[in-house]
């Protein structure tokens, strides 16, 4: 979704809150029209009821059938039940009639309808309640709406069940609403819709509303599985998220931390006024049941020896809340007891509910009589049941659940945390999670050494843990049930790197500083140095670089208890991400007999020389260390984590297949990589729709720096992709945004993506200005990996301008890098920079240039740069016009708007036809809407678009004409609203 010009969305933003302007319900148009058509129809039903299940939307549906139906003309009164009314006999007809004659002027009536009511006089009512439907027709239909009727007095509802509504009259229909998939009240000769809960693509659209943001595949589905689909369990979470600060917004996109808590659902909402209206035993067995239920059929005996309550009380509270649909029996067999339980699917809803049907499934009539247990239909719910129970009372009901788990795999003959699991009705990997939470809750009400392991176990089995399932929360546990000293230590150790992991750097630092300092003596050399890393990594992480600083020097690592080999490690690493490469191999060259003499404690300090190394130009030490020669002598995982960041350092050179390889030769695949790296690689591999959600997700977690020899990629990266699309001015929010305060990180990256952007809207100046900038700094550290891209645009840049001279300087020292073993990037940009240079005075050298860059790139295999290298080598007559239809492919593989417009115009240029003539039309006009969206003046459009000013307006004038708008203002409207009538969409996720 564009973001308007002056959004502030784009890094690190904060979503302002749900949206609650837009009432109409989401994904029930199907049901709408049917209800539309038949209370329309004036041979139809004259009572339509709508149910569904609580929070489901019968009341917003309602209100907008009969919002369709006022629109159309007829008359509608709306009267609502609420509770307290079933206590008044005759009250909903006395309103019914009142509201019937009011509308036609007839005080009499009203008046002998409330002595009827005064007096219980129901035969009275009845008469006057016919009466009043029969005379209600007339020239205009009336159409009354009965919302919540199973609040409605039960002389009330008799009486509207003895009505006869075929034999009315047309011009007066009923719609009512009542709770409830099945039972509550029953209306003869109703027409009745069931409203089922929403499908996956209707509860995101749902999400997207509320936020007024696009959310990302983790928000969608953590909202999918906490909900169900329903509605007002939808709306209760996302208000609760954003109350608490949970939601965040980057580039028009919404975004949760997979470990945030789902929020307590407070004391007024509907669902914990439900479930508090049915008082004992309904609560106590409720709250028992959001930590027991996983049991299946022993839930019941389980919940009953954990509160006191009688089996029967249980029972009955089971029954009541199964029939205030609160509670749902669970499907299939109960295990028998001792018998290790079967993984069971649990559907796309996650793990805490059964499938639901979407808009056009089947839905039951109710619940089923009798199953093995029993549990809290939404999560959410759960949830909030569970979050209220004393501490006390949750590890008590925790620790029966652990118990009667841990027998279950003891009569099956596992292990901790091995073989199958023995929780029924979860998938693997929740079963493990369960049994692991239900542990940590009961901490020392349960044994000690077996939750130490299991939790361990757990934590283990489920790292590297993306979806937050609890690992932090296990090995924090951990610590505090551990009483040995070294088991204290190693259990310290496994919560920092954790913490590490998840992303809290706070916690990993404190933790780690606190071993080095206090626990040094129980730690051997080589594990004081791995703390020593960590603890170094997580304060550059936390972006204090005040302490990575004091991290550089003797003095402070002096006051530590520390081997020399520890010391020596922290400061080369602090050094290193500070950006001071000299002092880094300084440092290392003079302390080599500390840190050298052993493979084990050698591989890191070794690693940081060969990165050292890298950044002033000198790849080849940290290409020999891809072989990984230490590996034999290192644990897997130090060996998983040296790989990893390897591959950070080959992705952000560009180095797409040494990276391949690198993962292939360890048995490794992309999904075991960080969120920044997980970019990286996508973003080369030309899957950008996929590369943006990361991108987003750490922009608006202000996380966006990469522990690489270059700090800035991902904002400088996420830029090229929006100038790509065709969004200039997002491009430079976010360069803005990103820049820190001096003496920071190299901005390089930066510079040379706001050079890009500024050619782009025709200001040579400016973009030879950003470059030289950016060509200083990294001068003044002497760092050398990475500015190829700079001095190639510079060169481009003065060639354009009408100076040779300083371009082939330029030239000159691109040559020089050209020949690093860098994997050929330096290379490729060297060819393509050169033909461009050379090619008005040197045509042949030029073509011969771009025939070797056009081979160099396919051997790459990276789409984007393919395609620009086959676009310079076509434009110059290098190659075929058919490279251009290759290149016109790739763009549109990436969503690269920008680039396939001035492709389709190199194809016209070269005679060639262009493909999809009607998509290529609607392709321009999104451009151009997503241009204006920029805030881009025509004279920049042009410059963008290279075309001219007279070119631009006309184009603006045929967009205008055929979709109805009428200024840019709209324009903008129609880009940022999804599903806008008029469509101006300007990439297949809305980017």
């Amino acid at each position: 979704m564009t973001v308007p010009p002056g959004s502030p969305s784009l890094h690190g933003g904060v979503a302002v809150g749900p949206d609650h302007a837009d009432t109409r319900p989401v994904g029930r148009e199907r049901e709408s029209d049917e209800a539309h058509r038949r209370l329309s129809d004036p041979d139809g039903p004259r009572l339509v009821l709508v149910r569904g299940e609580r929070g489901v939307g019968r009341t917003a549906f309602a209100h907008a059938v009969a919002e369709r139906l006022r629109a159309a003309g007829a008359t509608v009164l709306a009267l609502d039940c609420v509770p307290g009314d079933d206590t008044r006999p005759l009250l909903l007809a006395l309103r019914l009639v009142m509201a019937l004659t009011e509308h036609r002027r007839q005080a009499r009536t009203v008046t002998e309808a409330v002595r009827a009511a005064e007096q219980h006089d129901g035969a009275a009512m009845a008469g006057l309640l016919r009466a009043a439907l029969a005379q209600a027709g007339g020239a205009v239909p009336v159409v009354v709406v009965l919302d919540d009727l199973q609040h409605a007095d039960a002389e009330s509802l008799a009486l509207l069940q003895e009505t006869d509504f075929p034999r009315l009259p047309p011009g007066v229909s009923l719609l009512a609403t009542a709770v409830g998939r099945g039972g509550g009240p029953g209306l003869q000769d109703a027409h009745t819709i069931v409203l089922p809960a929403l499908g996956p693509d209707a509860t995101t659209a749902m999400v997207a509303r509320r936020l007024r943001a696009t959310p990302d595949t983790g928000l969608a589905r953590r909202v999918r599985e906490l909900t169900l689909g329903v509605p007002g369990a939808v709306d209760a979470l996302l208000t609760g998220w954003m109350r608490d600060g949970a939601v965040r917004v980057a580039d028009g996109h919404a975004f949760v931390g997979a470990r945030t808590p789902a929020p307590v659902l407070p004391d007024d909402d509907r669902f914990v006024t439900a479930l508090e209206a049915l008082g004992e035993p309904c609560r106590t067995v409720a709250g028992a049941l959001s930590i027991l239920w996983p049991l299946g059929g022993r839930t019941a005996e389980l919940i009953a020896a954990a509160t006191g309550l009688s089996a029967g009380a249980v029972g009955d509270g089971l029954r009541d809340l199964v029939a205030a649909e609160i509670v749902e029996h669970l499907p299939g067999p109960a295990p028998t007891p001792g018998e290790p339980g079967r993984p069971r699917s649990h559907g796309p809803h996650g793990p805490h509910g059964t499938h639901r049907p979407g808009p056009d499934g089947p839905e039951p009539d109710g619940p089923e009589p009798d199953g093995p247990g029993g549990r809290n239909r939404l999560p959410l719910v759960a949830h909030a049941v569970r979050e209220r129970l004393g501490p006390l009372e949750r590890g008590r009901l925790s620790a029966t659940a652990a118990e009667a788990l841990w027998a279950a795999r003891d009569a099956a003959g596992g292990t901790y945390g091995e073989g199958p699991p023995v929780v029924d009705l979860l998938d693997e990997p929740d079963a493990v999670a369960h049994l692991a939470d239900r542990v940590a809750e009961a901490g020392s009400l349960v044994d000690r050494d077996r939750a130490v392991a299991e939790l361990t176990a757990a934590a283990r089995r489920l790292h590297p843990d993306p979806e937050g399932r609890g690992v932090l929360r296990w090995c924090r546990a951990v610590c505090h049930l551990v009483e040995r000293p070294a088991d204290r230590v190693t259990a310290l150790h496994r919560y920092a790197k954790a913490a590490y992991n998840a992303g809290d750097h706070r916690t990993a630092r404190t933790i780690a500083e606190s071993v080095l300092r206090d626990l040094a003596d129980v730690l051997d050399p080589l594990s004081l140095q791995d703390v020593a890393v960590l603890f170094t990594a997580a304060t550059a992480d936390d972006l204090d670089r005040r302490a990575l600083s004091r991290l550089t020097t003797e003095r402070w690592w002096a006051q530590l208890p520390l081997p020399d080999l520890v010391a020596v490690t922290g400061r080369a690493l602090a050094l290193g991400r500070l950006e001071r490469w000299h002092e880094v191999l300084d440092l290392l060259s003079r302390t080599e007999p500390v840190w050298g003499a052993e493979a084990r404690t050698r591989a890191k300090p070794a690693y940081f020389r060969a990165v050292a190394e890298l950044a002033l130009g000198r790849p080849e030490r940290f290409r020999a260390a891809l072989a990984l020669p230490e590996a034999p002598y290192l644990d897997p995982g130090h060996v998983h984590a040296l790989a990893t960041t390897m591959v950070d350092e080959l992705l952000s050179g560009r180095d797409l297949r040494a990276a391949e390889a690198l993962l292939a030769e360890r048995g490794l695949t992309a999904d075991v990589l960080a969120p920044h790296s997980l970019f990286l690689w996508h973003h080369l591999r030309g899957r950008w729709d996929e590369a943006l959600e990361p991108a987003r997700w750490m922009l608006a977690n202000d996380r966006t720096a990469t522990p690489t020899a270059a700090a800035h990629l991902v904002p400088a990266r996420t830029a090229a992709v929006l100038l790509a699309r065709g969004r200039p001015t997002s491009a430079r929010r976010l360069l803005d945004a990103a820049r820190g305060r001096p003496g920071g990180p190299l901005e390089y990256a930066l510079d040379a993506v706001e050079a890009d952007v500024l050619r782009a809207l025709g200001d040579p100046a400016g973009a030879a200005g950003a470059l030289r900038r950016g060509l200083d700094a990294a001068d003044a550290r002497g760092h050398v990996a990475g500015t190829g891209e700079l001095w190639a645009s510079l060169a481009e840049v003065h060639a354009e301008e009408g100076r040779p001279g300083e371009a082939a300087a330029c030239l000159g020292r691109l040559e020089r890098l050209a020949g690093l073993p860098d994997g050929g990037r330096t290379r490729l940009t060297y060819l393509l920079a050169s033909a461009r240079v050379l090619r008005p005075d040197d045509p042949a050298t030029a073509h011969r240039r771009l025939r070797e860059a056009v081979e160099l790139a396919r051997a790459r295999r990276q789409p984007f740069e393919t395609a620009v290298t086959l676009v310079a080598a076509a434009g110059a007559g290098a190659g075929p016009p058919g490279l251009l239809h290759e290149a016109y492919e790739l763009f549109g593989t990436a969503g690269a708007a920008l680039s396939r417009f001035r492709t389709r115009a190199a194809m016209r240029e070269a005679g060639t036809a262009v493909p999809g003539r009607r998509q290529a039309t609607v392709e321009n006009e999104r451009l151009l809407a997503t241009l204006i969206a920029e805030g881009l003046t025509n004279r920049q459009v042009a410059a963008v678009l290279r075309l001219s000013e007279d070119a631009v307006a006309n184009r603006l004038t045929r967009l205008f004409t055929r979709t109805g708008l009428r200024s840019r203002t709209e324009v903008v409207t129609a880009v940022l609203t999804p599903h806008h009538p008029v469509g101006l969409r300007d990439g297949p996720d809305g980017s």
